[in-house]
């Protein structure tokens, strides 16, 4: 890896937890604070260099603490604003950064602001904070344009004095107005707020969707999306332009991480100018199919792309929205986008494991920074067989069950046992988990899979340990070798080598290399299907 700098982000090994799931320290069956203070030396021992939590906020909960009441304070379900304190300051005493997630785009229907824009009347300074209008039709019974939500459903819903306000998410998530200077305010003194309490950097959620065309015209697809009314507006830029003044200020500098959704790779590089974030997650790469030829074309894109703005590249292959790797790369069709939940219990999941721990060494091995979600370094597959009154996320509800929803990646992790609540919660808790566990993961326990050699938490533990040991891995360039087709063979370095085979046959490792360690045992100097190697040349 390249010499550790300030610019961490450029390079670092990052985990994301979700609260609510990863360890429930005072046995209400959700996840905490405390629970992930207990578990910081694993994250050490992992090689984990910075964490990035999702939402820890006060939230009504409406959508998995995405709707946020107030950004200055912790949800009691998950501590208090001293528990963040405390876990702020036992990670950096192990070496890890922490990254918070910050919502722009919305907050709850139940924040401050909202109540009192609720309490106003119709064109106030209060409800000039969001997005309140008149509806269409002869007595306004129509919403004021043909928006949908993005978890189903019209985006408007309508008050009792008969305006309507937008929310692009759940009801309970109305859109702020960033035209209005107090909400650029409010939000760059939100990220002082964390920044003096010692968080390294933030995780921007939506970041290309919070400016709106302010005519609020009908989404016209014959037109559309060049340009679309609330996605990539140029207004954006200026937003992260006075958050990026807000990072640079301090001595060592913050890092911005964006949430980017865009099909427009310049358009996309845009965020990632020297004067906005300073990251953004690579969703093509996540996304694409298990093939050779569909990857190399992503990844050189990716790297061309972020090359135009010096921005680091990014590597993820699993998070919070998307179904869990290990259950799409076992999927039939591979080529299902990752962003696309749908029911399919049609998975091959010894397949699926296998092509996760090769892609595992992919990422790892690509120039720039790598995103690893909890519970993938135990080879987690999704759960799709959750109860329907079990179930938590909106998409599901609002959509009829016609979308599966994103409960199955968000499953409380197994620690250790037979049974549920395996280690998640304290052995004298009364509550389950929020979400069910199934009675089937009692192999992947991360004490069951502690000291095996052959586990997914030991391949994990390897490569990161040698990620951070080799001084060609992180931030930096990489080379193609020519290579038989179906198979992915770049160098970092001089003398570092990762190979990839995605064939249905057994391929011959290259001449005058050693191997350094390999997603599954090797026979006789040949590289199995499904299977990747770091080698030294």
């Amino acid at each position: 890896m390249t010499p550790r700098t300030t610019d961490w982000w450029r390079h670092a090994a990052i985990y994301q937890v979700y609260p609510r799931s990863f360890a429930d320290g005072n046995g209400d069956g959700i996840g905490d604070l405390t629970g992930v203070r207990s578990r910081l030396d694993y994250l050490k021992d992992l090689g984990i260099e910075a964490i990035w939590f999702s939402p820890w906020y006060l939230t009504p909960m409406a959508d998995a603490g995405y709707d946020v009441t107030d950004f200055r304070q912790i949800d009691p379900r998950f501590g208090t604003l001293a528990d963040a304190d405390a876990l702020i300051s036992e990670a950096h005493e192990r070496g890890i950064r922490i990254i918070v997630d910050v919502i722009p785009n919305h907050v709850s229907n139940e924040h401050e602001w909202f109540l009192k824009a609720l309490a106003a009347a119709p064109g106030s300074p209060e409800r000039e904070l969001f997005w309140f209008r008149d509806g269409r039709g002869e007595s306004g019974e129509i919403p004021p344009n043909d928006w949908e939500s993005i978890f189903g459903g019209p985006a408007w819903t309508r008050v009792r004095d008969g305006q309507w306000y937008l929310h692009l998410f759940a009801p309970e998530q109305p859109d702020l107005n960033w035209r209005d200077p107090l909400v650029r305010t409010e939000y760059e003194d939100i990220l002082r707020f964390w920044f003096d309490r010692g968080v390294d950097g933030i995780r921007v959620d939506s970041a290309a969707m919070c400016s709106k065309d302010p005519a609020l015209p009908d989404y016209d697809h014959t037109v559309f999306p060049d340009p679309h009314p609330y996605v990539d507006l140029d207004a954006n830029h200026d937003i992260y332009r006075g958050w990026r003044a807000v990072a640079d200020s301090y001595p060592e500098p913050r890092a911005l991480i964006g949430e980017v959704w865009l099909a427009d790779p310049a358009r996309f590089a845009r965020y990632l100018r020297a004067d906005e974030l300073h990251a953004a997650f690579n969703f093509d790469f996540l996304g694409c199919a298990w093939d050779a030829t569909a990857l190399r074309a992503v990844i050189d894109q990716t790297l061309a792309v972020h090359a135009t703005v010096n921005a680091p590249s990014t590597w993820v292959l699993s998070n919070h929205d998307v179904t869990r790797h290990v259950t799409r790369y076992g999927r039939p069709d591979t080529s299902t986008a990752a962003g696309i939940r749908q029911y399919n219990p049609v998975v091959d999941e010894d397949l699926g494991r296998r092509r996760a721990r090769a892609a595992a060494l992919l990422t790892m091995a690509l120039p720039g920074a790598v995103y690893v979600y909890q519970g993938e370094e135990l080879g987690l597959p999704e759960v799709e067989d959750i109860p329907a009154d079990r179930r938590d996320d909106p998409i599901y509800h609002r959509t009829g069950g016609e979308d599966p929803g994103r409960d199955g990646c968000r499953v409380p992790l197994p620690w250790s046992g037979t049974t549920e609540p395996y280690g998640f919660s304290p052995a004298d808790a009364t509550t389950r988990p929020w979400l069910p566990q199934p009675s089937t993961w009692a192999h992947l326990t991360a004490a069951a899979q502690e000291h095996d050699p052959a586990s997914m938490l030991t391949l994990y533990r390897t490569a990161l340990t040698l990620r951070a040991a080799e001084t060609s891995l992180g931030d930096g360039p990489a080379q193609w070798l020519t290579t038989a087709p179906d198979v992915l063979a770049f160098t970092r370095g001089t003398d570092f080598l990762c190979v990839v085979n995605l064939s249905a046959t057994t391929v011959p490792l290259p001449s005058h290399t050693d191997v350094l360690l390999s997603s599954l045992p090797l026979a006789g100097g040949l590289l199995p299907p499904d299977t990747a190697a770091w080698l030294r040349v």
